[in-house]
């Protein structure tokens, strides 16, 4: 799992995988701490789906233009799966589980 912390490496990692994965995470949410826990536990045990976070405290900008851009309205924490530099799928708070992941990923 990587961080992304600005466009450029967020374009880079668009360029670079065909299927990816991203979290916005939030450093003061107990939520988000559960859903990067999730996260994190999925994506070490599913290395064949590249997966990338943010932190939205400190990467403001990155996480405003992916909403801009993607036109999916900021939420936190929120998961991400882009495929062909797409969003196919996303969800937020409770619902970002290994199970829900999982099946995302798999689809």
């Amino acid at each position: 799992m990587e961080r992304l912390n600005t466009k450029e490496a967020f374009n880079q990692a668009l360029q670079e995988n065909e299927k990816m994965l991203l979290l916005k995470h939030s450093n003061t949410c107990p939520i988000s701490a559960d859903a990067y826990e999730q996260y994190e536990k999925y994506t070490n045990e599913n290395s064949d789906v590249k997966a990338y976070y943010l932190v939205v405290q400190e990467d403001r900008p990155l996480s405003n233009e992916i909403a801009e851009i993607f036109e999916v309205k900021h939420e936190s924490p929120q998961a991400f799966l882009f495929v062909n530099k797409e969003v196919s799928w996303h969800t937020s708070h409770r619902k970002i589980t290994y199970d829900n992941l999982n099946e995302a990923v798999q689809a």
